[in-house]
């Protein structure tokens, strides 16, 4: 059973109907009437099989209005990289302190950086990253020498992505509160980027299905066909 909000939200909107990426912001946009700010979500269903590497789509995308997500940075270096990681706005910042906290259990952060010579120490605590997302990977920009601007970029919204196994990739690229340009902006940022994540094995259809959808509101699909 469907809440009143949700049934009154779908009177206004076509389930069955692809909306223009523009029409579909401004739909879910006007349906998102929780309580709480809620978050925009995008999810691309893709003509892909991600158990062949050559299959495989991830990376991130830097969006241009960010993801109104608060993101929690931890940075495992020493010496002058750990001052710059500070200085950048770095959460959490160690060397073996930071590894002898992740093995007790304590990852209070939501992005992991490295510079490239603490990843034999970062292997130390790979089965305890690695499930959660957060192991640092140089395809990711999370191992390298200038952690300064991964830091920065981590806190200004940039997203990661990975295909799920049942070929689906999808990010959380706003929050309601945002503009209907703004909305925009992201979505089709995002979209973009996975366009042009195109894996050389993929075959026929690649963007099989787009919808878009608020935590709480109404989830519409999406033309792909004008993307």
């Amino acid at each position: 059973m469907h809440g009143k909000r949700i049934v009154n939200a779908y009177k206004t909107v076509d389930k069955m109907q692809s909306y223009s990426l523009k029409d579909a912001v401004k739909l879910v946009k006007e349906n998102a009437k929780a309580k709480f700010d809620e978050t925009i979500d995008l999810a691309i269903n893709l003509g892909v099989d991600p158990k062949h590497a050559d299959q495989m789509v991830r990376g991130v995308c830097s969006l241009p209005h960010g993801n109104g997500k608060t993101v929690r940075v931890a940075v495992l270096a020493q010496g002058e990289k750990a001052d710059e990681a500070k200085a950048a706005g770095a959460d959490v910042v160690g060397a073996e302190n930071l590894i002898d906290s992740i093995l007790a259990g304590k990852v209070d952060f939501d992005r992991c950086i490295a510079t490239p010579d603490m990843m034999g120490l970062a292997g130390r605590v790979a089965r305890v990253l690695g499930p959660k997302g957060l192991m640092p990977n140089p395809k990711l920009g999370t191992v390298t020498m200038d952690v300064a601007n991964a830091v920065k970029k981590a806190k200004a919204g940039e997203v990661q992505y990975r295909v799920e196994k049942n070929g689906i990739v999808h990010a959380g690229i706003a929050k309601a509160s945002f503009s209907e340009d703004q909305i925009y902006d992201n979505a089709k940022t995002f979209i973009d980027a996975i366009i042009k994540a195109k894996p050389a094995g993929a075959k026929g259809v690649y963007m099989k299905k787009i919808s878009l959808s608020s935590t709480m509101g109404v989830g519409l699909k999406v033309d792909s066909s004008a993307l």
